[in-house]
């Protein structure tokens, strides 16, 4: 049983690099970089959006729109991407068979256990603009489940994931916030007041179980 669940694999991580190999005659290679995007804990829409940056290629100081300068992209471990909220249940992939009523329809978490590239992808080309560019920038992104590729002889560079930036509070939010703050100090200095003097006439605070 072990044995044919190997070969499965191997037959599985063959085909997927083979796969992963075609359409490279068809790209214009020269003067491209290879960079490397781990996904490994990494948002699935934060990594997208750097992903479908460098391969429309506007980290460049060359861009032009009707141009294809973008890099290789070649994405690693798409099986441990991460989503915020309650995106693994409540978002879903529609499509339709063109018969009437197959209407069919699957969850991001039933998508990641099928096939977790797929999502890394659509994620990817639903922010490129919808032009004839657009399947060119299609064949130089190669995502894969795991670390494992089969462009170790090319110049890799790995791609560092810029810092997450907290937005600042807004300022209708700040001054509620100094509000409530404010009102619990002054509470509390009446319920200290209070409980002074009654100690000063005599008579005991009253102690709230």
């Amino acid at each position: 049983m072990a044995a044919s669940s190997f070969n499965g694999n191997m037959k599985a991580t063959t085909s997927s690099f083979i796969k992963a190999l075609a359409g490279l005659r068809r790209i214009n290679l020269e003067g491209l970089r290879w960079r490397v995007f781990d996904a490994k804990g990494q948002v699935l829409g934060r990594l997208a959006s750097q992903i479908s940056t460098v391969i429309q290629g506007k980290d460049k100081p060359t861009y032009a729109p009707n141009r294809d300068d973008g890099d290789m992209c070649i994405v690693l471990n798409a099986k441990d991407i991460a989503v915020t909220g309650r995106k693994l249940t409540n978002k879903f992939y529609r499509w339709h068979t063109g018969y009437i009523g197959h209407l069919k329809e699957r969850s991001l978490k039933d998508q990641l256990a099928k096939d977790p590239t797929e999502v890394i992808r659509k994620a990817v080309l639903r922010m490129l603009p919808r032009n004839k560019l657009r399947d060119d920038r299609d064949r130089k992104l190669r995502i894969f489940t795991g670390d494992e590729h089969p462009f170790h002889d090319r110049p890799l560079e790995s791609y560092v994931m810029p810092p997450r930036q907290v937005r600042e509070m807004r300022p209708r939010a700040r001054r509620a916030i100094i509000r409530a703050q404010k009102k619990a100090e002054q509470q509390q200095q009446g319920d200290t007041y209070l409980s002074r003097k009654k100690r000063k006439n005599g008579v005991e605070p009253e102690v709230s179980v």
